[in-house]
């Protein structure tokens, strides 16, 4: 089940902000790219899509150590495995981009993701769900595939959107949030 942010308003935000920061910034004008970004970020507005992901006994995963072992239990060419490691390249790169910060508190040395490497991990996991090519992953399994290999690039456009969100102060900013939000 995908958790979406029904706000238009907010995912038209995020939109304008990713594609500004990706192409005039970073010089990525990919559309899928940018797109696949902003709708990872209006998603994760919501706790409940950040942590989606359950066990068999209904507990939330909250450590991709404990995500990666819930993939690692589906068939290798079932749907749902697809899906646990999509989560989990989404889930690394929001928190490796978009809140550095946090990740101090997310690996610390009283978790399992302690000994995990989110970079590599995210790399990793988006690659592998890009190997589902058939329909209906054909068209984002691009996406997924350069996810994989521009991770760290596409972790520090997403550190700079959010700098962006954040400069956009009530009042000083309203004709620029009217811009992006059209």
């Amino acid at each position: 089940m995908e958790i979406t942010n029904r706000d238009p308003a907010l995912r038209r935000l995020f939109a304008g902000l990713t594609e500004q920061t990706f192409v005039e910034l970073l010089g990525i004008g990919d559309p899928h790219l940018v797109d696949y970004l902003s709708a990872l970020l209006s998603r994760f507005v919501a706790m409940d899509a950040i942590y989606r992901l359950a066990n068999a006994q209904g507990r939330r995963l909250e450590e991709v150590a404990d995500m990666m072992l819930e993939a690692e239990s589906f068939p290798p060419e079932g749907r749902t495995r697809r899906e646990v490691y999509r989560h989990i390249g989404d889930f690394t790169l929001f928190w490796t981009g978009v809140y550095p910060e946090a990740l101090k508190r997310l690996r610390s040395v009283l978790r399992k993701d302690h000994f995990i490497d989110y970079c590599e991990q995210g790399k990793r996991s988006y690659y592998i769900a890009s190997t589902f090519e058939q329909e209906p992953y054909r068209q984002e399994a691009p996406v997924l595939r350069r996810l994989s290999h521009e991770f760290e690039l596409c972790a520090y456009g997403l550190n700079q959107v959010r700098r962006e969100w954040e400069r956009m102060q009530p009042g000083e900013s309203g004709q620029r949030r009217q811009h992006l939000l059209g």
